[in-house]
């Protein structure tokens, strides 16, 4: 006997065959998901490798990468999508948040060791958002007086409604001025995550994503921001180990096949009327076509709607129209050590943030960074022979004993398309996992995830549309659970699948057994329930304390109402 959705995919006995068009990290995750619920899978890469925009090559005998990606403890989806591929143990993740930044204070031909200013944040074991305050007072690279300002802006920033669209009609530059933030705060501390995060500056940026960094990654726990990084080689981590995960999994990967075109079976062709076709849908590729029962489409916001059929999506909603914001990177193999630190920040030079790869790039002497510069659309033309000598200057400059290195060898690495543009409008044009064809989803960073185009939200879009045509093929009860967002992680989630979910034992004091002790201390800003803020509202009193729960009230009713919507449509 068959449901619903079984019958009128044409499905009766079998397992359902799903088709996923892309084999970037959105589309390993659908694949991966699917195939763990029991579909056939088939996965369709016009590319000879899988992982998408993460990738590796040689070069001059080292193997680097084409970008530099790093995650945060706050990233569950990827964590977890690390833990099934088997590529746990290839990354690094930090005991706390630490991050060394570096400013010159002179021309960058200048040698004097003092034209350097150094800044350090780093979080101490206070629960959020209290836990960067000693490290952003002591944050010498703002004055002084502009320091004092910025926990008023964050606590604001804190309390920001994520699910309001009127935060998608202004910048980040715009509500930060509006806040008492100067040009020196911005640049020194707020485009200093706002750029890798969402590969904007915060006068280009969308407050709505901008604000879900922020509350998410530094102003909700304590440990979410705590930065991990690979390892080994991309094409590694993500690549092989994806490869193999797939394989024991079931999934038939095409590689080298690019998908033209996507049909719809007694929509595209001339089936008889009343006909059941053995397959809904007709994935068309160079070699053939393959039938499916659902299609899960993972590619680029810039072409998915090139292989979409015609009513996919809504008149309004266009993924072309999101537009393309780039990043470059700069590889730079000195003949000797010249920092000791993994990675590190720069401001004010083409050095936005530089990365330690030797030991992953095989390089048998010196040392190699690798520079990531966002929102690259300054320097996105410029010639690699005359760039790439700009930042090693930009180097020497940071790092005196790079002054008298030797530079080996460099290459400038391009990604035109590597995010979607996330300016203020642009969440009308981020669809929503299902389309209007039933049994045909998106995947992608670029879709509604609510996250910004990073390796997290890629993959939560792969759960979400695995998700929802697990249900179309008739596999509701096989479905993966809704990733969680990581505000509603308890500590008991975050340490229940190893190494990855929790901070080290010195920090389990923070856990869960002590989060009761830190609601009381914390009052209304408590995160366990109207309880708890019910006793901060006794202990404490006046109408802030009753307006605070009413907005939590609100966020969790709110909260319940998306989950609600979401638990009917999936």
């Amino acid at each position: 006997m068959t449901d619903g959705a079984t019958a009128q995919t044409g499905i009766e006995t079998g397992a359902p065959r799903v088709a996923v068009v892309g084999g970037g990290l959105a589309g390993i995750s659908a694949a991966l998901a699917c195939a763990d619920a029991g579909a056939q899978v088939t996965l369709f890469e016009k590319r000879a490798r899988l992982g998408g925009l993460t990738w590796s090559f040689t070069h001059d005998g080292l193997v680097m990468d084409n970008g530099q990606h790093v995650f945060l403890r706050c990233c569950t989806s990827y964590l977890d999508f690390l833990d099934r591929i088997g590529s746990t143990g290839d990354v690094e993740l930090q005991e706390r948040m630490d991050v060394t930044v570096f400013r010159s204070k002179a021309f960058p031909s200048n040698t004097a060791v003092n034209a350097v200013e150094k800044g350090v944040l780093r979080r101490d074991r206070l629960i959020a958002p209290l836990h960067l305050g000693r490290s952003l007072l002591g944050y010498g690279l703002i004055p002084f007086k502009a320091r004092l300002r910025l926990g008023p802006a964050a606590l604001a920033l804190s309390r920001l409604d994520l699910d309001d669209p009127a935060l998608d009609e202004q910048t980040f530059a715009s509500w930060l001025a509006r806040h008492g933030q100067s040009e020196a705060a911005v640049s020194a501390l707020w485009d200093l995550i706002c750029l890798p995060t969402v590969n904007l500056p915060a006068a280009e940026a969308s407050l709505s994503m901008a604000a879900k960094v922020f509350q998410t990654g530094l102003l909700t726990e304590a440990s979410a921001a705590d930065i991990g990084w690979s390892r080994v080689p991309l094409g590694v981590l993500h690549g092989e180990r994806s490869a193999s995960a797939l394989r024991q999994a079931g999934v038939e990967v095409r590689l080298g096949e690019p998908v033209t075109a996507i049909g719809v079976a007694g929509r595209d062709r001339g089936d008889q009327a009343g006909a059941t076709p053995r397959y809904p849908f007709e994935v068309q590729t160079a070699r053939g076509t393959a039938g499916a029962h659902g299609v899960v489409v993972a590619l680029p916001h810039y072409c998915t709607e090139d292989v979409l059929p015609e009513g996919a999506l809504p008149a309004f909603v266009r993924p072309s129209r999101l537009g393309s914001s780039p990043i470059v990177n700069v590889h730079v193999h000195f003949d000797r050590r010249v920092t000791e630190l993994a990675f590190l920040a720069g401001l004010g030079t083409e050095a936005q943030w530089f990365f330690d790869r030797t030991a992953s790039s095989g390089a048998g002497t010196g040392q190699y960074l690798a520079v990531s510069i966002s929102a690259a659309d300054s320097c996105i033309g410029t010639r690699p022979e005359d760039l790439a000598p700009q930042v090693v200057a930009s180097l020497r400059a940071l790092l005196p004993p790079a002054r008298d290195a030797k530079v080996l060898g460099t290459l400038v690495t391009r990604e035109h398309h590597a995010t979607f543009r996330a300016t203020p409008g642009s969440a009308v044009h981020r669809a929503p996992a299902r389309t209007r064809i039933p049994g045909l989803v998106l995947a992608g960073a670029w879709t509604a995830t609510g996250w910004p185009p990073t390796m997290e939200g890629a993959v939560r879009s792969g759960i979400n549309a695995a998700r929802a045509v697990l249900v179309r093929v008739g596999r509701r009860d096989a479905a993966p659970p809704l990733p969680k967002e990581a505000n509603t992680v308890t500590r008991a989630d975050l340490g229940a699948n190893g190494w990855s979910r929790k901070p080290p034992s010195r920090q389990s004091r923070a856990g869960a057994q002590s989060r009761a002790g830190a609601q009381s201390r914390a009052g209304a800003q408590s995160r366990a329930g109207a309880q708890s803020r019910a006793g901060a509202q006794s202990r404490a009193g006046g109408k802030r304390e009753v307006a605070e729960v009413r907005a939590g009230q609100e966020a969790t009713a709110s909260a319940l109402s998306q989950l609600s919507n979401l638990e009917e449509v999936v």
